[in-house]
């Protein structure tokens, strides 16, 4: 094959090294640069280079590679810059920027800048800052356990571009301009914190504060965007305003509604299904309602909106089917899992009643009581049985619930937690009186089957743990968001 052989084209365009930067195998590439070094200049499909096609696929070495082989006109380095920040190549993004810093005023083919582009890319993602409760719990139990491959780097290399971009844009030294800059096609302030960007908010609000004071066509702040989509993070840097939240709090909108309206309204479903079963969406929703009710003013909790409600009418209204919703959730899991407990509860007393091995004719006393055997299977039956007793209560203290608004927000979530808690414990400590009624019963014979035995005991214990564990985990885990969701942040925009 000769070097002109590989400046062939296929019926759209495309020569070989641009199906070798597709693939992302830089070998190749190498092989065939070094046998033609124009064939990086060749543009195949939509105008395109290899590089633009590497990039867009985020293959980093090769393109890596053929950006040092490629030749881009004045005309490529936006596309390029677009693309390597769609990809997540920040590295490359970096290079460009720096080596071409008038791009950062530039716009694509949709009126975007790359610092819009990078309003919608949630830095905290590659941080680590949004992990869940139980991820950050194995990271403290597990101090060693390794983040995934180059998140950190990538955070630090994401951070830095948007501060680069944003330094740069405040070079123009006009309010209007940089106003002017940010706000077309779509103001990039809001487009961060209705995805919850609050990295990229830090980054522009600590260098320009007057940002703050910014209000879309509708005339909501960023924080009045953040309850409305329900992010909590960039909710949370109101309470780094002082004295000026209250006058962000008191703004509201074309159809009358101050922040507590905007709080009531149904969130957005993509935020509705961040958490398990209709109770718990209720319940977050509800944590909101009362988070924002805390810092508005006492006029504007009766205050009515366009349509003459206020903003706990306006809550019943929008979550009157999230309401009916959650109470047949609740009463659904309560009644499966009481039938469990129930079961659990009579065996173990039946158990208690017919001890394994009898009882002495003469003296009523278990002919076993002096096997440590014995003493694990009494411990671990009452413990059974008292658990199961207790999830009982707490299952039917669910089901005769009022079933009430309030009543989702802590009530109906902690009993249901007691009792899932509990029947968790009962099970476990079910098998356990069955493994010791095992070694009672076949005595110092039969190794070779006590241990399977008792090895098998522990599948239904795993099993439950497989179907309702996750629950369980879902209840503790919105518990501790209740704490922790919202409070102060530490000085984050100074």
């Amino acid at each position: 094959m000769t070097s002109n052989d590989l400046e062939l084209k296929n019926d759209v365009g495309n020569t070989a090294l641009h199906f070798a930067a597709v693939s992302g195998i830089k070998r190749i590439a190498e092989v065939m640069v070094d046998k033609n070094p124009t064939l990086p200049q060749i543009r195949g499909i939509k105008d395109l280079t290899p590089l633009h096609m590497a990039t867009l696929l985020g293959h980093r070495e090769i393109v890596w590679y053929l950006y040092d082989k490629t030749i881009l006109m004045d005309r490529d380095h936006m596309g390029l810059l677009i693309s390597a920040i769609t990809a997540d190549l920040y590295d490359v993004a970096l290079d460009i920027i720096q080596k071409n810093p008038q791009i950062a005023f530039a716009r694509d083919e949709n009126g975007e800048t790359p610092l819009h582009v990078m309003a919608r890319k949630p830095l905290a993602c590659y941080s680590g800052s949004q992990l869940g409760f139980w991820q950050r719990c194995k990271g403290s139990l597990l101090p060693h356990t390794k983040a995934p491959y180059g998140k950190k780097l990538m955070y630090m290399q994401a951070t830095q571009l948007v501060k680069q971009l944003w330094e740069k844009i405040l070079t123009l030294n006009s309010d209007s301009a940089i106003s002017d800059l940010i706000r077309t096609p779509s103001s990039l302030l809001f487009t961060a914190a209705e995805l919850g960007n609050i990295d990229f908010l830090i980054i522009l609000l600590r260098s320009y504060p007057g940002l703050i004071w910014h209000v879309d066509e509708q005339n909501r702040s960023i924080f009045h965007t953040a309850v409305i989509h329900r992010q909590e993070k960039v909710f949370n840097l109101i309470y780094e305003l002082g004295g000026l939240k209250e006058l962000i709090v008191s703004y509201k909108d074309n159809n009358n509604n101050n922040m507590l309206h905007l709080a009531a309204k149904l969130a957005p479903v993509i935020r509705l299904n961040d958490d398990t079963g209709a109770a718990l969406k209720l319940r977050r929703e509800l944590l909101w309602f009362k988070e924002v009710e805390k810092i508005v003013q006492p006029l504007y909790k009766e205050m009515r909106n366009s349509i003459g409600k206020t903003p706990q009418i306006l809550f019943t209204e929008e979550h009157k089917e999230l309401l009916r919703e959650g109470e047949v959730w609740m009463k659904g899991t309560a009644s499966s899992c009481m039938v469990v407990a129930t079961l659990i509860a009579t065996v173990m007393f039946a158990a208690f009643s017919t001890v394994p091995g009898g009882n002495n004719n003469d003296t009523g006393i278990p002919i076993f009581l002096q096997s440590r055997a014995f003493i694990v299977f009494a411990i671990s039956d009452a413990v059974s049985l008292i658990s199961s007793a207790a999830s009982i209560l707490s299952f039917l203290s669910v089901l005769m619930s009022r079933y009430a608004e309030g009543d989702f927000l802590h009530s109906l979530p902690n009993r249901l937690i007691v009792g899932l808690a509990t029947l968790f414990i009962s099970i476990t400590a079910m098998m356990i009186t069955f493994v010791a009624t095992v070694f009672i019963v076949l005595g110092s014979e039969f190794h070779g089957i006590k241990v399977p035995i008792a090895l098998v005991a522990g599948v239904p214990v795993g099993f439950y743990a497989l179907l309702q564990f996750p629950l369980l985990a879902d209840m503790i885990n919105h518990a501790y968001i209740s704490r922790v969701s919202f409070r102060p942040c530490n000085h984050l925009l100074h």
